[in-house]
């Protein structure tokens, strides 16, 4: 199956990752990507960060 490329403002390796089942089909029930999990955390580029908390 090909997956279409991902539309403009969209973050591609996400886009494909989320279209694209053959990527994740090896992985066992409930186990995170690492290419996903690395993403998140290095380099996704639309993070919207937290607003601090003001409950103090």
């Amino acid at each position: 199956m090909t997956v279409k490329p991902a539309p403009a403002g969209e973050c591609p390796q996400c886009w494909q990752h989320a279209h694209d089942k053959s990527i994740h089909r090896r992985l066992k029930p409930r186990e995170d990507c690492p290419q996903c999990v690395d993403h998140m955390n290095n380099g996704h580029p639309s993070l919207v960060p937290k607003k601090p908390s003001r409950w103090w």
